[in-house]
């Protein structure tokens, strides 16, 4: 080993000819850094770009429209953010947000870092949103390129995407900043609220910003519903006849000039044995033309409102195919196409280019008596972001009837919906001849009014049915006593007036008022629009939130609150007053949406939200009520032990337990179930059954857990003997076992073989225990749908047979399962064990 003064040998010089100077990633990250730009030798005196989107399929879309000397890398989403395990936000050091690299993502930055260090300039091509802004500045944070460059598409084609590319911009503070802030109060909230409710409610709970608020809306509605009132009233309407056909029929309206009002039965029959003896004659008689306007092309709120309405899709389900059709479907020989534009958008605009070959189509596919003169322009709310456009087709030249080989049945229903309303938009108004009569019967008035469609216009394209927004106005017309606003099946007869009509019967009705409807998916998304709570893109998410953490549930298509809801809303709005009211939400937003703009700062929105909101935390951690540890006595005597029993809280909800549980002495753990009937509690009996425990021989009993209903010993605890509940039908697939009903992790029913992993058959539908008379198939399928209600079906698709059902055992509304894996209760998360039997 040579000393400190001796030289080093030489190297030969062939070797020295073999050696390469070492300009690796660091050596060309630390020149960046000084500002020297890196120029790496290129053979062929190309230069390379790297471009970064968020998804693998909107990579491989974008890489065929680039040239040879372009790399398209997906981040997957977010690479950077806030640590799951605790807040992440320094309150010291003024809201410093701290970011970590997402677990998993750490070789999927690398390799980005890695295609930077040979790219002479990188494309920052996220989502135009202002989270696909967040994406990309930290993606700029670690690559540290000189020649980092942000560029929005709102679809992805080739001439939107070149032109991006040839126009690139600066990353914007103010959006990041805007989004960057939106994380932090969600984490002020959600990780300062959450251990309060772990503490005094139930361990695993959460609160958010915006789903809480969310939660409170579907509470108060059900209180709503509970408070209502309902109040008697009759309706009275004529049959009458006029000089030519048809016969025709008229409501009454107005009695001695003012709105008729009938509260009973006595008022409701003298009314019509008065008017038996009353002449009837038209008075007056209005004809007009009415016109319907065409519905506005797409924006996120009113695709998920549409879609539930129309394909009964979730939101959820909605955003994720609206996701593919945007980033790209194979199309045969054509490859990867994307089909619509950015999905998440609060805009009605429409890029002249587009609006041009629309009408194009419009005029060549239905004549130019179906195009409007001018081109329809329709206006965004105020915080719309006009820099985007509404949800359309990217071409016409993918018609719904093309492309529909290539796509899943439920992904081509979405875009033909979208296809149907873009093309609908740029069409002339549908024309109605509309005929009203006013008619007098002594002090009565009677209205009839009947319209006929005299021009289809757009509903030529887009169906006859009601949007959201014109049910909401033909509603509003109604409770204010518009008649014409509910039209008549059928035809009015030619009328002149003073014309006498023959009295052929008259018709009261009873009615009661009703109280608001509960929410469905669709309304209570227009609710969070109409209340400015939340974003587009968040109400998926909120609406999957509150479900999956079981405050609310969806029954029959509409959403009730849980007890864990109402408990959870009524300690939050008591705690939390101010940022659990819906206008206080409702004003965040548009403080975040001042941000963006960068007419406020960022921080000095945290300071002025966390100053009030302190105070609110310290408040609840000491004056929120104890639910979890809270007792309510009771006059109920625990038939084991002699003490009394009390109400407790626990993961199923309110029970009965001993209070001598946490007595050592007595130690006594029964526990009952219990129900109120008329303010007086009523212990639910364990339901009995036929079957024998085979471990210790006493019987079994059903028993209601985490997961549904099961069977259960009834020497429990000294015997722990479980097995799943049969549903009276056998297992069509092994013939061994028999049926179960379970819930999956997420609350969803389905059924499957007891036998399971051995049997794996699985139905989300109920299985009934009939036999099919057309094809013998040993069961038959309950199913329900929006549209048509309960009805049975034959599982045999080639037999067909099928009847309406009236005593349903209730709805299962969730889409087939796409394998069994997807809802089998496989792993302990689960809450099923290897063996089938619920944990």
């Amino acid at each position: 080993m040579p000393s400190k003064t001796q030289k080093p040998k030489a190297v030969p010089a062939r070797a020295k000819k073999k050696a390469r100077p070492v300009a690796g990633a660091a050596k060309a990250r630390a020149m960046k850094a000084k500002g020297a730009k890196v120029e790496a030798p290129r053979r062929d005196g190309k230069q390379r770009y790297l471009v970064v989107v968020e998804s693998p399929a909107k990579a491989k879309t974008i890489k065929k429209y680039l040239g040879a000397g372009y790399t398209v890398k997906a981040s997957v989403g977010h690479v950077k953010d806030l640590p799951k395990s605790r807040m992440g936000v320094d309150l010291e050091k003024d809201f410093k947000p701290i970011y970590e690299v997402v677990k998993g993502k750490e070789k999927i930055l690398a390799e980005i870092k890695k295609q930077a260090d040979r790219a002479d300039k990188v494309f920052l091509a996220t989502d135009p949103d202002r989270e696909g802004e967040a994406i990309a500045w930290h993606i700029s944070e670690e690559i540290g390129h000189p020649e980092a460059h942000r560029v929005m598409f709102n679809e992805i084609t080739k001439s939107a995407i070149q032109q991006a590319i040839s126009e690139p911009m600066k990353l914007s503070r103010d959006t990041y900043d805007s989004q960057q802030a939106r994380r932090i109060l969600d984490r002020l909230v959600g990780y300062q609220i959450s251990p309060i409710l772990w503490k005094k409610v139930r361990r695993g709970l959460s609160a958010g910003r915006v789903q809480s608020v969310a939660v409170r809306l579907v509470v108060e509605r059900e209180k709503e519903i509970q408070a209502f009132v309902a109040r008697e009233y009759w309706s009275l309407e004529a049959d009458l006849e006029a000089h030519g056909p048809p016969p025709f029929r008229a409501k009454l309206a107005k009695l001695d000039g003012q709105k008729a009002e009938i509260p009973d039965t006595a008022t409701a029959h003298a009314l019509v044995a008065e008017l038996k003896e009353a002449a009837f004659a038209v008075t007056k008689v209005d004809k007009r033309e009415r016109r319907r306007n065409p519905p506005a092309p797409f924006i996120t709120s009113k695709l998920q409102q549409e879609a539930a309405n129309r394909l009964s899709y979730t939101a959820k389900k909605t955003m994720m195919l609206a996701q593919r059709l945007y980033e790209g479907v194979e199309l045969g020989e054509e490859g990867q196409v994307a089909l619509i534009t950015y999905m998440r958008t609060d805009s009605v605009r429409l890029s002249a280019e587009a609006v041009e070959k629309l009408r194009a189509l419009v005029a060549e596919r239905y004549g130019a008596d179906y195009l409007p003169p001018e081109p329809i322009v329709y206006k965004s709310k105020k915080s719309a972001q006009e820099a985007h456009e509404a949800i359309r087709p990217t071409s016409l030249e993918y018609p719904p009837d093309k492309v529909r080989p290539f796509l899943e049945a439920d992904m081509f229903r979405l875009y033909e919906l979208i296809w149907s309303r873009f093309v609908a938009c740029q069409m002339k108004p549908a024309v109605y001849d509309q005929t009203s009569a006013e008619i007098s019967a002594g002090r009565a008035l009677f209205r009839a009014s009947g319209s006929t469609l005299k021009f289809p216009g757009y509903l030529a394209v887009y169906g006859a049915s009601l949007t959201p927004e014109e049910e909401a106005e033909a509603e509003k017309s109604r409770a204010a006593g518009d008649e014409q606003a509910e039209e008549a099946p059928w035809e009015l007869p030619s009328l002149s007036d003073g014309e006498a009509l023959r009295l052929i019967a008259l018709r009261d009705e009873q009615h009661f008022t009703q109280p608001p409807p509960r929410f469905s998916e669709a309304s209570l998304v227009k609710e969070l629009e109409d209340k400015g709570i939340g974003r587009p893109s968040t109400y998926a998410s909120i609406l999957s939130v509150i479900q999956d953490k079981k405050y609310v549930e969806k029954l029959e298509g509409r959403f009730r609150p849980t007890e864990l809801g109402d408990i959870c809303t009524e300690e939050l709005v008591k705690a939390f007053p101010t940022e659990m009211d819906v206008q206080f939400t409702a004003g965040m937003e548009e403080q975040l949406d001042r941000i963006s703009e960068g007419e406020v700062k960022w921080k000095r929105v945290l300071h002025d939200f966390y100053g009030p909101f302190k105070e609110h935390l310290a408040r609840a951690e000491v004056e929120m009520r104890d639910v979890k540890r809270e007792e309510i006595k009771t006059d109920i005597v625990c038939e084991k032990c002699g003490s009394p029993m009390v109400i407790r809280w626990g993961k199923m909800g309110r029970f009965l337990a001993c209070s001598g549980y946490n007595d050592p002495e007595i130690n006594c753990k029964n526990t009952k179930d219990y129900k109120l009937v008329d303010g007086k509690i009523v212990i639910v009996e364990e339901e009995a059954t036929n079957e024998v425990c085979e471990k210790c021989g006493k019987a079994m009993v059903v028993k209601r857990g985490r997961f549904g209903r099961f069977m259960a010993c009834s020497g429990y605890p000294e015997c722990k003997n479980s097995k799943p509940l049969s549903i009276g039908v056998a297992c069509p697939d092994c013939k061994v076992g028999y049926l179960t009903e379970r819930r999956s992790k997420r609350g969803r029913s389905f059924f499957g073989c007891n036998r399971y992993p051995d049997c794996r058959f699985v139905a989300w539908d109920r299985p009934m225990p009939e036999t099919c008379g057309q094809c013998g198939s040993p069961y038959l399928f309950q199913k329900y749908s929006k549209r048509d209600g309960a009805y049975i079906i034959c599982p045999n698709k080639e037999c067909g047979y099928r009847r309406e059902v009236e005593n349903a055992l209730g709805p299962i509304p969730a889409p087939p399962p796409r394998n069994a894996q997807e809802i089998r209760g496989s792993s302990p998360d689960q809450g099923v064990d290897s063996s089938g039997v619920q944990n």
